[in-house]
């Protein structure tokens, strides 16, 4: 049994292509190696990258036969091992049907005008006539809507600012071009022994648990919370979660994720296209009435061309044929969201932005995979499209954003995702 063919170059300078033009080098590696090669990565192990259909769908339909690995090193300090990103089955599943009405149905219903509320409040403090960041004034957005699915009404508690601010400070430090070239050189351990990260982390972690301690003392919510819910959830012997299992979760929830920063591309391709910045515009009416299929497929367009992450990652838990090859028990195998969303053969002319596309033909489950795929698939999805649909539509009907350099702006690495490099800048009016 053998792995893929891949790049020879010494692990180290693998690493430092993976972190600092992780993009362009998966298109070379293709070019050079086909629909499945393998990356040797310092600090991150050996991956088979696979960009084929037929083998995406193989993992994603592959259930417990493949586990749970990491993309981002930095995921497991800040998660925690027993968020329910990484926890393996059947404790996965369990903690997923905890969270997940947080994320569906009623709940979605629910929290639209509630990021409509926030999305207004936000554009309200923009300045006229003077550029500024978008993404950082996508992230107040997420922040305070999680905020407000995790806590509920009593989110507006002002006990829980200090936890916003010690968030806030929290991403910055994990966006740090120093931190992220930390992390390139010295690996995920340095993240643990990190002064600057413990200082960070410390006041968030002692703040979210805090408001546990409090919620445990008070009647359930009429309307149960996403934090009321965990609080309540039973382990198989009943016996209640404990702190650090709550510190876990509360983190995989407020962490800073990807839907500030795919707001932020969305305005980005938008502005650089002007004839669909004008539809989305029309379809982005004030009272709701607009065309909601045409700000779907604008979505669908964004994270096909700019998804949040470029691979997934899974372990094998037992051999698989995967690529033409009977690959090993522990084989690290990594669906490519970047190269399936630009192939040529899912995606005609993939270079150009153009959201028809997902009204002519309906996305394809193993071609279309910005949340990743299987039961692993990110319990939020449904929820980070509405969340996106509607600040989309707020921004557009209430404000007149153009760009101040007409220029695309690079793809850049940030702590949990890949942001736009001059971060969206923009100007009203």
């Amino acid at each position: 049994m053998s792995l893929p063919p891949g790049p020879r170059l010494p692990r180290a300078l693998q690493a430092l292509g993976w972190t600092r033009r992780s993009l362009p080098w998966l298109e070379r590696c293709r070019a050079c190696y086909g629909d499945a090669f393998t990356l040797r990565i310092r600090h991150w192990g050996d991956w088979v990258v696979l960009a084929d259909e037929a083998d995406v769908k193989t993992v994603f339909t592959a259930g417990d036969k493949v586990g749970v690995a990491l993309a981002n090193p930095l995921l497991g300090p800040v998660l925690g091992p027993r968020s329910v990103m990484l926890s393996e089955e059947p404790e996965h599943m369990r903690r997923r049907r905890v969270v997940l009405p947080g994320f569906h149905g009623e709940a979605i219903a629910n929290d639209a005008e509630t990021i409509g509320e926030v999305t207004r409040r936000e554009i309200a403090a923009w300045p006229e006539g003077e550029p500024f960041a978008l993404w950082p004034r996508m992230q107040r957005i997420t922040l305070e809507v999680v905020m407000r699915a995790v806590f509920g009404p009593g989110a507006d508690d002002p006990r829980l600012d200090d936890l916003r601010h010690r968030l806030t400070v929290l991403t910055e430090y994990l966006n740090r071009p120093s931190s992220l070239a930390a992390l390139t050189i010295l690996g995920p351990e340095w993240v643990r022994r990190s002064h600057g990260y413990r200082a960070a982390m410390r006041p968030v972690e002692d703040a979210a648990l805090a408001e546990v301690r409090r919620r445990r003392s008070e009647p359930v919510p009429a309307r149960p919370d996403i934090v009321s819910m965990l609080i309540a959830a039973r382990r198989e012997d009943g016996s209640p979660l404990g702190e650090g299992e709550l510190r876990d979760e509360l983190l995989t929830l407020l962490t800073d994720g990807p839907t500030s920063t795919s707001l932020a591309w969305t305005f980005e391709r938008l502005l650089r296209n002007p004839e669909t910045l004008a539809r989305a515009r029309r379809a982005s009416t004030a009272d709701g009435s607009g065309d909601d299929a045409y700000l779907d497929a604008v979505v669908k367009e964004t994270l096909r061309m700019r998804p949040p992450v470029p691979v997934v990652v899974r372990t094998l838990r037992e051999p698989m044929w995967i690529a033409g090859r009977d690959l090993p028990t522990g084989t690290v195998v990594a669906p490519c969201i970047h190269l399936l969303h630009r192939d040529p053969r899912h995606y005609p002319e993939p270079l150009r932005f153009r959201p028809e596309r997902f009204l002519e033909r309906p996305a394809g489950t193993y071609t279309w995979i910005p949340f990743g795929g299987g039961v692993r698939r990110c319990l939020a999805a449904s929820y980070a499209q509405l969340e996106m649909k509607r600040v989309l539509r707020e921004v557009l009907a209430a404000v007149d954003l153009r760009p101040v350099d007409g220029r695309d702006e690079r793809v850049r690495k940030a702590a949990i995702s890949f942001s736009p490099g001059e971060k969206g800048l923009v100007m009203v009016g």
